[in-house]
C-alpha cells in the first residue's frame, strides 16, 4: 500500500478543516468538551478491532483515534494553550522519565547503556508506580492544594466504573494497602455475597444497591489479583452470552416454537444443549 501522507499532512488537513473562512462548519463548531463523547466511542472501536483480530479495521480505527488527538491539539492551539508538538514532547519526556532502566540519563541517546535492563516485568511495574507517585506529589505542590496529596489523585471520575475500581485498587496496592494473595480476596467476595443476601431478605433497596456495589468492587479485586482485566473478561462473557442466546433463538425457530412460550425448564435444556455442543466443538 502506497503511503502518500504523513503526520504533517494530517495536521495541515486538521488546520484546513477548522479554517474560519473555508473550513467545515461541523468541525469549526466543535470544542474540547464536545469531542469527549466521540473520543470514548473511538477508543471502544479500537478495542473491538483488536479483539476481533481485524487488521484492516484496526488500522482504520487507530487512524480515527489519532485524528481525535490531532483535533484536541488543534483546538488547544487556536486557544493559545498548547499544540501537537507540545503533546508529543510531553509524552516523550514522560516516557523517558518513567523508563530509567532503558534510558538511564533520561535521553534517547542513553538507550542500551543501562545496567538496569535486567529488571523483570514486576520490578519495572513497581518502579513505574514509584515514579508516578513522585510525579503526583510534585503536581499537588504545583497546584498548591490545601488537601494532602494522595496516591488516588488523578484517577478520573469519568472512567468506566470497572476500570476506575481497578485503578483505585492498584494505586492503593502501590503503597502496600493490599492483600498478599488471592485467597483472602475470595473470602472477602464470599462475605460480600452473604451481606447482599441479608439485605435482599430485608428488602432494603438502598442497602441492596450498596452491597451490590461492594460485591462488584470485590470482583474487580479478585480479577486484579489474578492479573485479569475485568472489562475484557466481562466483554468476553457478553460475547459468549450473545452467541449462545442467538443459538437458543435459532434452535427454537428451527423447532417452530416461540421462545416466549417456552418455560424455564425447556429454556434451560436448550441452553445446556448449546453449551455441550460448544464444549464438544472446542475439543
Amino acid at each position: 500500500m502506497t503511503k502518500s501522507h504523513d503526520i504533517a499532512d494530517l495536521l495541515k488537513l486538521m488546520d484546513n478543516l477548522r479554517d474560519a473562512e473555508f473550513g467545515c462548519n461541523w468541525d469549526k463548531k466543535q470544542s474540547l468538551k464536545t469531542l469527549t463523547g466521540y473520543t470514548l466511542e473511538e477508543v471502544y472501536e479500537v478495542i473491538d478491532a483488536v479483539e476481533t483480530g481485524d487488521d484492516a479495521q484496526l488500522q482504520d480505527e487507530l487512524g480515527d483515534l489519532l485524528f481525535q488527538v490531532v483535533f484536541y491539539a488543534q483546538i488547544a492551539k487556536e486557544e493559545g494553550r498548547f499544540d501537537f508538538a507540545d503533546v508529543t514532547a510531553a509524552i516523550t519526556d514522560k516516557l523517558l522519565r518513567r523508563h530509567p532502566h532503558v534510558f538511564p540519563d533520561g535521553t534517547l541517546n542513553s538507550f542500551a547503556n543501562s545496567e538496569l535492563l535486567t529488571l523483570n516485568a514486576d520490578e519495572v511495574a513497581a518502579q513505574w508506580e514509584q515514579i508516578k507517585n513522585a510525579e503526583r506529589a510534585e503536581k499537588a505542590k504545583r497546584k498548591a492544594q490545601n488537601a494532602d496529596p494522595s496516591v488516588l489523585d488523578d484517577v478520573p471520575s469519568s472512567l468506566p466504573a470497572l476500570d476506575r475500581a481497578r485503578k483505585l485498587q492498584k494505586r492503593a496496592a502501590s503503597v502496600g494497602f493490599d492483600w498478599q494473595s488471592v485467597l483472602p480476596v475470595l473470602e472477602k467476595l464470599k462475605e460480600e455475597i452473604a451481606e447482599l443476601e441479608v439485605e435482599i431478605a430485608r428488602g432494603d433497596s438502598q442497602a441492596i444497591v450498596q452491597e451490590f456495589g461492594d460485591l462488584m468492587f470485590s470482583c474487580v479485586n479478585v480479577a486484579r489479583h489474578l492479573q485479569i482485566d475485568p472489562e475484557s473478561a466481562l466483554r468476553e462473557s457478553n460475547r459468549k452470552f450473545e452467541r449462545r442466546f442467538r443459538a437458543v433463538e435459532a434452535t427454537a425457530m428451527h423447532q417452530k416454537r416461540a421462545l416466549s412460550r417456552l418455560n424455564e425448564k425447556e429454556l434451560d435444556a436448550i441452553w445446556e444443549q448449546i453449551k455441550k455442543a460448544e464444549t464438544k466443538g472446542s475439543e
